[in-house]
């Protein structure tokens, strides 16, 4: 499922326009994006959690060359799945 056909879906669902569900979905990922970046978490009860993890600065190696390299220190988004998700999943 792509963006349009999840705005689709979303408006169905909620009996509301597309443009509504758009600026739904829209308001929704800004405001997990924004509190990901303040290494804050965003928590929905039953289907999941959104958060920071944080990789450690390592050293990896060139495929091509072989040489050694750092690989600097950074930051990802993770989600993990809440326990109603994963029940839901696996009936």
């Amino acid at each position: 499922m792509n963006k349009t056909e999840l705005v689709s879906a979303m408006a169905e669902q909620a009996g509301i326009s597309k443009k509504d569900a758009e600026k739904a979905l829209k308001a929704f990922t800004d405001v997990v994006t924004e509190e990901l970046k303040k290494d804050g978490k965003v928590q929905l009860v039953g289907f999941g959690t959104f958060e920071v993890v944080e990789h450690a600065a390592r050293e990896g190696r060139n495929p091509q060359t072989k040489e050694p390299m750092q690989i600097p220190a950074s930051k990802a988004p993770k989600f993990k799945a809440g326990k109603v998700l994963k029940d839901m999943l696996n009936d």
